[in-house]
């Protein structure tokens, strides 16, 4: 069976060769701190960069389960990025179902709808927490780079 085309461009999983998330060992410099059983807490749906799809933006989507006291540290990166929230509630998409938790340099924001958070190049942002998930909460983070780096910041 022939390939279609530009089959190569539509990614239905996460990476092949990238590891699942409860199976990442983390170096020490990169200060991020895991929950004990990462599966009760987010599924990884899709993730693209330009290893993956050559040219193209780096993308991570996952869906959040509920809440915990984990996730990424305060760190900045060379490139600009989005990160989106989004609630699955069908009577009202506007509310989050929940609550997450994010560090824009110094100052604290509790995310309680459906949004989107731009990040521009060099802004230390984090820790983000997700505190509070009444349903599943929708999640992607997308930067304006081929490969996804960041640089911990105290």
């Amino acid at each position: 069976m022939t390939r279609a085309k530009y089959e190569k461009y539509i990614i239905y999983k996460p990476k092949p060769n990238r590891k699942p998330p409860e199976d990442v060992v983390l170096p020490p410099d990169l200060n991020v701190v895991l929950p004990p059983d990462l599966n009760e807490y987010l599924t990884t749906v899709t993730y693209m960069d330009d290893e993956y799809v050559k040219g193209s933006l780096q993308i991570d989507c996952c869906w959040f389960w509920k809440g915990s006291d984990y996730g990424p540290q305060a760190h900045t990166h060379d490139f600009d990025e989005v990160l989106a929230f989004y609630g699955s509630n069908p009577e009202d998409p506007f509310d989050l179902c929940g609550e997450v938790e994010i560090w824009l340099d110094d100052e604290k924001y509790i995310l309680t709808k459906s949004c989107a958070v731009f990040i521009p190049a060099g802004l230390k942002h984090c820790p983000l927490i997700v505190r509070r998930a009444d349903r599943p909460i929708f999640h992607f983070g997308i930067g304006n780079t081929g490969m996804y780096t960041r640089e911990v910041k105290k």
